[in-house]
């Protein structure tokens, strides 16, 4: 007979990334907590058998969760990272917004799990109050380990993304996970040929800026490699405003970003990635519902994978916490 899986609940879980990965590594996804209705609904669509809570997590006794779901083995976290994130740049950082990290630390004193992965971007080392969540974990009876800087794109995920996770675990100290043997891929796997709709790149009402970024690209690829515009960020080898499809798509944000240009006859076209492309570009797998859910606006389900975990990070993640119960 197998063993059921650890129980596991997901504060923060956004269209449920790093619960796709948990499911992976064979995790039963017991509870989702978001108040942003687009990721609830997505959640609820793709976790049918977990609980919602959608009310803000800050309003929720985590004695009276309990309650009603049971004792937990994994809490998983992805706090708000806006405030952190240098993407920010020089708008007002909230602290308020910031100070939801330690929500996780109210939910692990009720629950007491064996672990806890807390997934935020690199920024948030430079906190405050970083020192003080750290210790406060400690405090709780966790080996906390938080130099766990991990890729996606060395995960087997088409996408260049550099993130912090804090890992915590009763059980000893963790252990940083390794990436497999899989071949890194790049941006062109996901692109789904002849799908869409494309105009032409020097289409009336085109920003000029577009159309400057398109045509360094083209001074460097030539007149016939097809490329990604990329709206804004930095690049390698003054590639700023573009990249070729031969390597991992650079990190997928909350807005559109990405524009997919190809020759033409007299000319080029070109057209945004679409939010299923960028779901592949996340790690998720073809079964992950997005598209298909009804009410979601397309500005919304980019911004849901631009919030997101890949999960094949989180899979590794928990495989590797999980040979502690065997060890």
């Amino acid at each position: 007979m197998t063993r059921p899986g650890p129980r596991t609940i997901d504060l923060f879980c956004g269209a449920g990334g790093s619960s796709y990965g948990a499911r992976n590594a064979g995790c039963q996804i017991v509870a989702g907590f978001d108040y942003w209705e687009p990721a609830v609904k997505t959640y609820q669509s793709n976790f049918p058998g977990a609980r919602v809570y959608s009310q803000n997590i800050q309003r929720l006794s985590p004695e009276e969760v309990r309650d009603e779901i049971g004792e937990i083995d994994l809490i998983l976290a992805s706090p708000e990272c806006t405030s952190h994130s240098r993407a920010k740049g020089a708008a007002e950082r909230s602290e308020e917004s910031r100070q939801s990290a330690f929500e996780v630390v109210r939910f692990a004193r009720t629950f007491l799990p064996a672990w806890i992965v807390i997934e935020n971007v690199i920024e948030m080392q430079m906190w405050d109050e970083y020192d003080s969540l750290l210790g406060q974990l400690k405090g709780l009876g966790y080996f906390v380990r938080d130099d766990v800087r991990l890729n996606a794109k060395d995960f087997g995920v088409p996408q260049s993304r550099e993130r912090l996770f804090i890992l915590c675990s009763r059980l000893g100290h963790p252990e940083k996970p390794t990436p497999g043997k899989t071949a890194a891929r790049n941006v062109s796997t996901i692109i789904q040929k002849n799908t869409y709709p494309f105009s032409p790149l020097r289409k009336e009402g085109r920003a000029k800026a577009t159309i400057a970024r398109a045509e360094h690209a083209i001074r460097n690829l030539g007149q016939e490699t097809p490329f990604l515009v990329v709206y804004y960020g930095s690049g390698k080898n003054g590639t700023g405003g573009w990249q070729t499809l031969d390597e991992p798509l650079r990190t997928v944000t909350t807005l559109d970003r990405f524009a997919y240009v190809i020759p033409d006859t007299g000319g080029h076209k070109m057209r945004m990635l679409q939010p299923e492309e960028l779901k592949l570009a996340m790690g998720f797998g073809t079964d992950f519902k997005l598209d298909e859910i009804g009410g979601l606006t397309r500005r919304e389900r980019v911004k849901l994978m631009g919030n997101g975990v890949c999960p094949p990070v989180m899979e590794a993640i928990v495989r590797s916490l999980r040979r502690q119960q065997s060890g």
